[in-house]
């Protein structure tokens, strides 16, 4: 016996594939969203490199809508260090994205440049190189359309691309502005219906850490996204973090998400931080629709001469 429940979230799959589809070809295609963004600022800003004073690694795992077949997924790992002449910052990341039958891989070198602007304010200045590779796997959708748009996949398509950003930061201060893609790539021939252009993403990061007592820090940050052809995108968290051990916040994705985040630091070098998402928007009352979900992992190579007198809480 067909179980029509299964049927149905095939259905419902197979339509948001076409959606995507059809939303890449009218108004372009948006970066992945992330909860905890201020843990991989490099893939959004590239004057983030080297920030931390030390090789740090950052690996992260997003899971969106997790319950609908075919959601997004997402999986990063990046890296930055200061180099041997004072000031400059190298990185790299790596970035690849799932929904239904299309695959994106973005990689990127990050260089950064960073004056002291103050005794305590640096200000840096980032470039971003690298490329797109895209798969899309349309034969997959031959059993719900015989659209002929569908005819053939798209097997590794590459686009090359360029950012830049600037970045400034105290030991309690940060802000930032970035565009990490300049160029509007089109992914297919623009004479095909199937024609889809990357826009550029413009990025606004900004947080402030205060000290509430001896024991206990509270940090609000503030990310806005704009793109043409999509609505301004604003996400607002706040974390608290106790004994500087223990993280604590929450985040809220304007007109989007509610979300829960805590984090650990298992050492000075080494955090562990979890993420919850839930759509306020009618997919999240959705039955097939069980949240988001993320975790991320960054290890700081920390000499051990270098003395430190708390984890960097961004």
């Amino acid at each position: 016996m067909i179980n029509k429940p299964v049927i149905t979230k095939q259905i419902i799959a197979s339509l948001l594939f076409l959606l995507v589809s059809l939303s890449a070809r009218l108004y372009g295609q948006q970066d992945t969203q992330y909860t905890q963004y201020m843990y991989n600022t490099t893939v959004i800003n590239p004057a983030y490199a080297g920030s931390r004073d030390y090789l740090s690694l950052t690996a992260l795992y997003r899971s969106q809508w997790v319950g609908l077949e075919g959601a997004p997924t997402s999986q990063n790992i990046g890296i930055h260090a200061p180099v041997g002449y004072r000031g400059v910052g190298l990185g790299f990341s790596a970035v690849r994205d799932e929904i239904g039958p299309t695959e994106e891989t973005n990689f990127d070198v990050d260089f950064s440049y960073t004056i002291d602007t103050s005794r305590d304010g640096r200000l840096s200045f980032g470039l971003k190189a690298g490329g797109n590779l895209l798969d899309v796997k349309f034969s997959e959708l031959h059993k719900y359309t015989t659209d002929p748009i569908l005819a053939s996949d798209i097997d590794k398509k590459f686009s090359p691309n360029f950012g830049a950003g600037i970045y400034y930061h105290t030991d309690r201060f940060y802000a930032g502005l970035s565009v990490p893609r300049f160029l509007e790539t089109s992914h297919f021939d623009r004479s095909s219906l199937a024609t889809a252009k990357e826009k550029m993403n413009f990025y606004l990061i900004t947080g402030y850490v205060w000290d509430i007592n001896d024991d206990l820090k509270f940090k609000p940050t503030i990310l806005a996204k704009a793109v043409k052809g999509a609505p301004l995108q604003l996400d607002f968290s706040a974390n608290l973090m106790l004994d500087e051990k223990f993280i604590l916040g929450a985040a809220y994705r304007w007109d989007a998400a509610l979300s829960g985040m805590a984090g650990f630091n298992v050492s000075n070098n080494f955090l562990i931080g979890l993420a919850y998402d839930r759509e306020i928007t009618e997919l999240g009352s959705a039955s097939f629709n069980n949240g988001s979900f993320e975790i991320v992992l960054r290890y700081d190579f920390i000499p051990n001469r270098r003395r430190l007198k708390s984890p960097r809480f961004f």
